[in-house]
């Protein structure tokens, strides 16, 4: 136990210390927080309470296997569902928005498998984040997104994709993590209300297509199995092994079926490609004139080798480089003799000479 006392701005510390210390507890610690005065030492006494640990694995699977972020707007049944893969109650549930304010890491072995299921705060829209530990929650979300493995990007049915729900599924694009749409609450609508969210989510989902899409009920279970089998599926997309050889294949016959169009009366070349990491999958293309690719023709690859290699649920980054071959050190330089006999050659040829 460690003993702190606060606001001892302008104070005599032993002075005012002295009747603290008669409680017995433990050396008290003087602060000033508004002025950060003590507050070093008082961290340091609290670390040295703490048990050791290893550090925090931030990519790949680790002993904890699969992280799986859920996250979304306020209220759309994010703890509901953590519970009720859990099988209890261990989240607070409640209809009042903002009950989850910070970021929670639960254990979950599901079918002999290892997962982390990262609870977390609801993300309103940016006009009506005043509190500052509502702010802090959101940046919490969003680290959550950073360090998982894939994000189940939950939606409220009755309310469709607004624009916080693209700015979440925008953030796990940039991060290149793997992606599960799942609409919640889908039990409760009728018929036409189905048809206008599922036209609602072709419209305003058009930048994330590949990502898997289905409708659960958290509350009452349904589509719970069928929503861990994508979360597992989009985890392997997103840490396929690919090969240099066989990507270099592929790129041929993509080429040979679709070459892209001219650039100043020149066709861009594309040489050869390998991998360039997992999670996301990156393929590196080298070539020439390939910075004058047009957007869909990089579009159409990544459609290839997304079709080809079954890549469902993950982001694909290509990497495009120019000039480098990887030969071009061990180029063929002829010797003083042969240069000299190629020149006469060239010389008598010139001369029309035999």
């Amino acid at each position: 136990m460690l003993l702190a006392v606060n606001k001892l701005d302008g104070l005599d510390e032993s002075v005012a210390l002295a009747d603290f210390a008669r409680l017995g507890v433990a050396r008290p610690l003087p602060l000033a927080a508004s002025h950060g005065h003590g507050t070093l030492q008082l961290v340091k006494a609290i670390e040295t309470l703490l048990p050791a640990g290893e550090p925090e694995a931030l990519s790949g699977e680790d002993e904890g296997g699969v992280r799986v972020a859920i996250v979304g707007r306020p209220n759309v049944g994010k703890s509901t569902l953590v519970n009720r893969l859990l099988g209890e109650d261990r989240v607070i549930v409640s209809n009042v928005a903002g009950t989850t304010r910070d970021s929670i890491r639960i254990p979950l072995e599901r079918d002999g498998r290892k997962y982390t299921l990262i609870d977390t705060a609801g993300v309103r829209r940016r006009a009506r984040i005043e509190d500052a530990v509502e702010k802090f929650s959101v940046i919490k979300t969003l680290q959550s997104i950073d360090a998982a493995n894939v994000v189940v990007m939950l939606l409220d049915a009755n309310e469709g994709v607004t624009d916080q729900d693209a700015g979440l599924i925008g953030h796990a694009l940039e991060a290149g993590r793997a992606l599960v749409i799942a609409i919640n609450k889908w039990d409760g609508l009728k018929p036409y209300d189905r048809e206008q969210c599922k036209r609602s989510l072709e419209r305003k989902l058009t930048f994330v297509e590949w990502a898997p899409r289905l409708t659960i009920s958290a509350l009452h279970g349904t589509g719970i199995g069928e929503l861990m089998k994508r979360v597992n599926r989009v985890h392997a997309a997103a840490n396929a092994k690919l090969t240099a050889s066989d990507l270099t294949r592929a790129l041929e016959v993509a080429y040979a079926a679709f070459q892209p169009p001219l650039v100043r009366g020149h066709a861009p070349k594309l040489r050869y490609a390998h991998p360039g990491g997992t999670n996301p999958p990156t393929i590196v293309i080298h070539g020439s004139r390939t910075k004058h690719l047009a957007e869909s023709y990089r579009r159409y690859l990544e459609n290839f080798f997304r079709k080809r290699y079954k890549l469902e649920g993950t982001p694909i980054r290509i990497d495009f480089r120019e000039g480098e071959n990887p030969y071009a050190a061990k180029k063929n330089v002829p010797a003083d003799g042969q240069q000299k006999r190629r020149q006469r050659t060239q010389g008598a040829a010139r001369r029309g000479k035999p």
